[in-house]
C-alpha cells in the first residue's frame, strides 16, 4: 500500500535533534513529517513528573557556551534555569570528603593535594582557556596527561573534571582535544540546570515545529528507508506496510539503528561509522527527598572513583519547596563488568557520605543501571569531534543524519542540536537549488 501523503522531507526520530531539524526545515517553507516510534516525543530529554519532583533521565546540564543553546535560541526556544553554585562542593578520594578545588582559595586550602601538586593544578587551571584543543584531537586523554602533568593526584583530578564535563570514562580511547574543549566551555560560562527539567526544551521544540506546520506522529515505527535502483532515497516504509514517497530523509537516531533502517546500507559509510561507534554509558540513581539533610553539601565528584552527585534542585526548580532532588551517577567504562546491584550500592554509599540520613527521607527513587549518554565517544584515533561524520551521507543520496555522534560541533546536546541545524540548512539549500533549476 502506498500513501498519498505529500512529503518533501521525512524525519525519523522525535528527540531534540529530530524536532530541531524538522523545525528549521519547516520554517524554511518545506513540508516535513516526523515519525517517532514511542508514544512520547523527546527521547533521552524526557522528564518524569513524580509527586511534584521533575526527574530527567539522569543528570542533565546545558552548556551556556555551547552550540546547543545558540541553536535553541535560533528557533525561539529560551531555556530557563540557573547556574549551579560552586560552594558546598566536595572532592571524594579514598572515601574521604575534601574541599573541591574550584578556585584559587579552595585550591590552596583543600586537603586533596600537597603543596607541589597544588601549584601544578593551579598552573593547569590558569592555562586551560589558552590551550589549542585542535592540536590534541588525535591524542588520547591518557597520552596527553602523561605528556603534560607530573603529579599523579593532579592527573586524577583532571580525569575527574573530564568525566563530569563529557560523561565519558575512557581515557585511553577518548580524544584529549575533545575533552579539553568541553572543559573549556565548563570553565568559561558553566552550565544551566533547567527549571522543570529538559522536557521544557522538548515541549518548546515541539511547539515551534507544530507552528511551522510539521506533521508530528508518535507511536509509528518506520521499518525501512527505501532506495531506487541507483541508490537514491525514494521513500519510507511503515511497520504496517504503508509506503510514503520522499526523496529526503533525516535519521535522528543512533548509528546502529540508522544502518538497520536504510536498505542496502551494509557497505556504506554509515555502516562503517556504526562499526566504530562505542556508546558512552552511565548508571544513574535519582532520589527525591522530603528535605535535604545537609543543606550546604550540594555537589561531590569522585577523584579515585568515577562518581558524581549533585543536588539539582538547589539551583533549578525541580522539587517542591523545602524538598530536594539529588542526581547521582557512575560513569561506566566501555568494558564495564560491575553488576547493577553493586553499582547501585556504590551510589547509595556516596549518598551516605555526602547526605547522611537521606534513606529516611525518600519520597521517590529511581535507578537506571545503564543509560546511554552519547551514542559514540569521540575517539582519538579518528580525530575526536573533527572525525565524526557529516550530516549529509554522500554515498546514499537523499539521506541525512543528526544526533550526538554527528558533526564536529561539541558533545552531548550541543552536537545533537548543531548537527540538526546543519542537516536542515543543507537540505533547504538543495531544495532551493533544485527549485531554481526547474523554473
Amino acid at each position: 500500500m502506498q500513501s498519498t501523503l505529500d512529503n518533501e522531507v521525512i524525519v525519523i526520530g522525535g528527540g531534540v535533534s529530530g524536532l530541531a531539524a524538522a523545525a528549521f526545515i519547516a520554517k524554511a517553507g518545506k513540508r516535513v513529517s516526523v515519525f517517532e516510534q514511542s508514544q512520547a516525543l523527546g527521547g533521552r530529554a524526557q522528564t518524569k513528573e513524580q509527586n511534584g519532583f521533575y526527574l530527567n533521565l539522569g543528570p542533565h546540564a546545558l552548556y551556556r557556551g555551547g552550540r546547543g543553546i545558540e541553536v535553541l535560541r535560533d528557533l525561539g526556544v529560551e531555556p530557563k534555569g540557573r547556574v549551579p553554585s560552586v560552594s558546598g562542593a566536595f572532592a571524594i578520594k579514598d572515601g574521604v570528603k575534601h574541599t573541591f578545588p574550584a578556585g584559587a582559595v579552595s585550591l590552596f586550602t583543600t586537603s586533596l593535594f600537597g603543596l607541589s601538586a597544588k601549584l601544578e593544578a593551579a598552573r593547569f587551571l590558569a592555562s586551560i582557556a589558552k590551550i589549542d584543543c585542535e592540536h590534541y584531537m588525535n591524542v588520547s586523554v591518557s597520552e596527553w596527561l602523561d605528556r603534560t602533568i607530573s603529579h599523579s593526584e593532579v592527573k586524577d583530578f583532571i580525569l575527574a573534571a573530564f568525566r563530569v564535563a563529557t560523561y565519558t570514562n575512557a581515557p585511553d580511547l577518548m580524544s584529549a582535544g575533545t575533552a579539553l574543549a568541553q572543559l573549556q566551555k565548563a570553565f568559561d560560562k558553566s552550565v544551566l540546570y533547567l527549571d522543570a527539567g529538559w522536557q521544557t526544551i522538548v515541549d518548546g521544540l515541539r511547539d515551534v515545529a507544530q507552528s511551522a506546520g510539521v506533521n508530528l506522529q508518535t507511536g509509528v515505527r518506520i521499518d525501512a528507508v527505501t532506495r531506487d535502483a541507483d541508490g537514491w532515497v525514494n521513500g519510507v516504509r511503515l511497520s504496517d506496510g504503508t509506503r510514503i514517497p520522499t526523496s529526503t530523509v533525516v535519521i535522528a537516531s543512533n548509528p546502529a539503528a540508522a544502518v538497520q533502517l536504510v536498505e542496502n546500507a551494509r557497505d556504506s559509510s554509515l555502516s562503517q561509522w556504526a562499526e566504530t561507534a562505542i556508546p558512552v554509558r552511565a548508571a544513574c540513581l535519582d532520589v527525591a527527598l522530603s528535605r535535604l539533610p545537609k543543606e550546604k553539601a550540594t555537589f561531590a565528584l569522585g577523584i579515585d572513583r568515577p562518581l558524581y552527585l549533585s543536588v539539582h534542585s538547589a539551583s533549578a526548580r525541580l522539587a517542591p519547596d523545602g524538598s530536594a532532588l539529588i542526581q547521582t551517577a557512575k560513569y561506566l567504562p566501555p568494558d564495564d563488568q560491575d553488576s547493577a546491584e553493586d553499582v547501585e550500592k556504590e551510589l547509595e554509599g556516596l549518598l551516605d557520605l555526602v547526605q547522611p540520613e537521606w534513606r529516611g527521607l525518600v519520597v521517590y527513587r529511581r535507578f537506571l543501571p545503564e543509560m546511554t549518554v552519547v551514542n559514540s565517544l569521540p575517539l582519538a584515533r579518528l580525530g575526536g569531534t573533527d572525525g565524526r561524520p557529516d550530516p549529509e551521507v554522500t554515498d546514499i543520496p537523499g539521506l541525512f543524519i543528526a544526533g550526538d555522534w554527528v558533526g564536529s560541533e561539541g558533545m552531548l546536546a550541543d552536537a545533537s542540536l548543531s548537527s540538526a541545524r546543519k542537516a536542515a540548512k543543507t537540505i533547504v539549500s538543495y531544495k532551493a537549488a533544485a527549485a531554481a533549476i526547474s523554473i
